[in-house]
């Protein structure tokens, strides 16, 4: 069984569970932090495992432009190549093709791409996304899809909508393959269909019947206003099985996490946590500061009272707004740290609620504060 249920809140459809995944157990709800390549930016997997992080992201586009198979097959695969013990999820790279690479063509084999390293060609089929996934050793990987951006008219979302199935048809196909060569991971289908719910429900009821071990809601949180995201994570998440995992691509700010855990999503994953953080911007319960501002130049106070981070037990505001401002590497560490830090306890903060069975009461009190003006 690769979810377990332990608990369903009785305010609403948030849930709390457990992954049985290869790398050992992953409690849920889950926020995974993004290591694109292989590695989480600007700090060690041995400071994320301290923090409580059982599984992480990599990314399948970028590390097949920059890895080979023979490679993969002298470490073993991605584990021991990055030294990270946890379990790893790796996207498809569907949303990266369609988002990063110079060029692009959709055939029924797959989708041709150029590089967007060195221009050289590639192509992915829904096949060979599995074996290349299959190589990486990833505990979870994602079925190759079509991502369609928000504003497409319903023809083109019909479309890409097509394709996506039979791609995961394909790929569960070479998946079962994988499992007789001795794979032990899980693939999850990605449920899309654009803004149209018809499309949505028809992508739903088409993968439900592939019988996927997990399910993920793709092509949400792509630029649509924020009552759109609302109303069609609701709408696409009421068609997920209840014993299998269930995964919402690409969110990362708590307002969105708290959405989606409110319609019993299990697993999230955004670079924002991170990136933000690079950039000096830091989670705090109040909302976020940024620590480059003039007003926090001598302030001795943590980021946040009662943090227990490496970086809140150990640095001020005062000294971060110094080595931030003055571009010093280790600003983008320990702020990565803290606001990976706040991330975990935000979650493990939910998952206590729902299984109090007052989910709702915490999630407005969090928000009270958390949208509060500082």
């Amino acid at each position: 069984m690769l979810y377990e249920n332990h608990h369903n809140s009785t305010d609403s459809l948030a849930r709390a569970g457990v992954l049985h995944l290869p790398h050992g157990d992953v409690l849920t709800p889950m926020f995974m932090p993004v290591g694109t390549n292989a590695t989480v930016k600007a700090i060690l997997h041995r400071d994320i495992v301290d923090m409580g992080y059982r599984l992480i992201l990599a990314n399948t586009y970028h590390l097949y432009l920059r890895l080979n198979k023979e490679i993969l097959k002298k470490y073993g695969g991605l584990h021991q190549f990055s030294n990270w013990n946890g379990n790893i999820l790796t996207d498809s790279g569907g949303f990266q093709i369609f988002s990063l690479a110079a060029f692009r063509k959709i055939k029924e084999e797959g989708v041709k791409f150029r590089s967007h390293i060195d221009g050289s060609y590639h192509l992915f089929t829904p096949e060979n996304v599995v074996e290349f996934q299959q190589f990486l050793n990833s505990d979870i990987q994602m079925a190759l899809d079509v991502c369609s951006p928000y504003g497409i008219d319903e023809k083109k979302a019909y479309s890409t909508l097509v394709t996506t199935t039979k791609w995961a048809k394909r790929a569960k196909i070479q998946y079962q393959k994988a499992i007789d060569e001795g794979y032990g991971g899980a693939l999850f289908g990605i449920i899309q269909g654009n803004f149209y719910k018809e499309l949505r429900k028809k992508s739903a009821l088409e993968l439900l019947e592939l019988d996927f071990p997990g399910y993920a809601i793709g092509g949400l949180s792509v630029g649509e206003p924020s009552n759109l995201f609302s109303e069609f994570l609701s709408y696409s998440a009421q068609f997920l099985p209840s014993n299998k995992p269930r995964y919402l691509m690409g969110i990362g700010t708590p307002e969105y996490i708290l959405e989606a855990v409110e319609n019993g999503i299990d697993i999230f994953d955004c670079v924002f946590p991170t990136r933000i953080a690079r950039n000096g911007a830091l989670f705090t319960s109040s909302g976020i500061i940024s620590i480059k501002k003039a007003i926090f130049a001598g302030d001795e106070n943590p980021i946040e009272e009662g943090c227990d981070c490496l970086t809140c037990k150990g640095y001020s505001r005062g000294y971060l707004h110094h080595v931030a401002k003055s571009n010093e590497i280790i600003a983008s560490t320990l702020s990565t740290i803290h606001n990976l830090a706040f991330m975990k306890h935000f979650i493990d903060k939910i998952r206590v609620a729902i299984l109090n069975n007052d989910f709702l009461a915490f999630k407005t009190k969090f928000l009270d504060r958390y949208s509060a003006k500082r």
